[in-house]
Formats: C-alpha cells, structure tokens, sequence
C-alpha cells in the first residue's frame, strides 16, 4: 500500500466517525437539540453539532488503533498457535460475549434486566456475523473468523470505557463510530491490497513484455 492510499483510507476513516457520531446524536440526545431549536440559538445549535462530531471523530482514532492492534494480533496469533488459532479466537468470542452479558448485569445489582444486555451481545455478533461473511465472500472463506474476532473482541474492547459510564447514552454515542469506522476499515483495506497487486502485476507484465521484445530484437540483429 503506498503512503497516498494509507493516508486517503485513515482520512476516510476519520470522516465516517465523525458523521456517525453526528448521526447517532439527534437520537440519542435529541432533547439537547430541541432546547436550542425552540427557541432557536445558531451559535448554540453549531457548538453541539462541532462537539458530536468531534466525538466521533475521537472515537475514529480508538477505532484505527484498536484496527491496526488486531492486524498486529493476529500475525502474532498465527506465530504463537499456528493451526490452533482459529480454535482460540472462536474461543475469544465467547468469553467475550459472556462478558459484555455477565459483568455489566452485575455491575447493576440486577436493576437492569438481563434480557438487554444479552440482546446488546446478540446485537453486536449479529452485526460481527454479517459483516465477517461478507469479509469472507469477498476475500476467501478462511478470512470469516479473523473479521468474526475483529467486530466482536476488539469492538468490545474499544467500547469498554462507554459501558463503564453511568447511564446508555455515551455507550450508544461510542459504539456508532466504532461499529461504522469497523467495518470500513475491515471491509476495504483488502480491496486497497488487492488493487496494488493488481496494479504490480500488470507492470511486471509489460516490464517482461519490453524485455522480451528488446531480447528479440537483438536477435534479429
């Protein structure tokens, strides 16, 4: 990948989680938006749109750092365990899955009804699911459990600071970007990849096809 790509694919990165992060904010604090609408305050109004974008756009950078740690953890996944690590992300998963269910039910004393939070844990495989087949249909079918462990583990280790806060609010407003930025990067950096190979193969072909032509051309001589 060259530095023009890299920089154009983390710019886009950023800019998808600061959109998301504007999106999920007219639901989730909409009564932020309607005190300055009714009546309306322009300066009021521009200051909270700039300060949920700007969220978004600080969770972009959680999201490309926990992105470029899993590309670091799973090549040392592969040196470590080798043909056993597919068996140890799967298994990754589902501690994980327990934990986003367990931990956080019990950190409410039972206020909470267990039912949401194994509806967030269903939410966020179903979500994982999806995209990791399309990863896979798209890439090879051994590419599913790596984008599997990539949507559910590292999503969920870069969501823990908005599941510790009191209150829903700021875990919705940070799992919109992480989950939009996700899936971009996992979506379209083998894309990236690919188009470089393609773009090196075919200058290595006309690269032979000079050669051969010049080689001809000196035995015609």
């Amino acid at each position: 990948m060259t530095s023009r790509k890299l920089v154009n694919f983390l710019f886009k990165t950023f800019v998808i989680g600061g959109v998301a992060g504007l999106l999920i904010s007219f639901f989730v604090k909409y009564e932020d938006y309607a005190t300055y609408l009714s009546p309306f305050d322009f300066i009021e109004v521009v200051g909270i749109v700039l300060f949920f974008v700007g969220l978004g756009l600080t969770f972009s950078v959680v999201s490309m750092t926990g992105f470029f740690a899993y590309l670091f953890i799973h090549r040392m996944g592969l040196s470590l365990f080798k043909s056993f690590w597919p068996t140890v992300q799967v298994l990754l998963i589902a501690f994980v899955l327990f934990d986003l269910v367990y931990f956080p039910y019990q950190a409410t004393a039972g206020e909470v009804s267990v039912f949401w939070y194994i509806l967030m844990a269903a939410g966020l495989l179903g979500i994982g699911w999806i995209v990791a087949k399309r990863k896979a249909k798209e890439t090879n079918r051994h590419a599913f459990i790596p984008a599997l462990f990539f949507m559910v583990v590292i999503t969920a280790v870069e969501w823990v600071p908005g599941l510790q806060v009191q209150g829903t609010d700021y875990a919705w407003l940070m799992i919109a970007p992480l989950l939009a930025c996700n899936i971009y990067q996992l979506l379209t950096l083998h894309r990236i990849t690919k188009s470089d190979e393609v773009t090196h193969t075919d200058k290595d072909s006309k690269n032979g096809k000079k050669a051969s032509n010049k080689q001809a051309g000196i035995s015609k001589a």
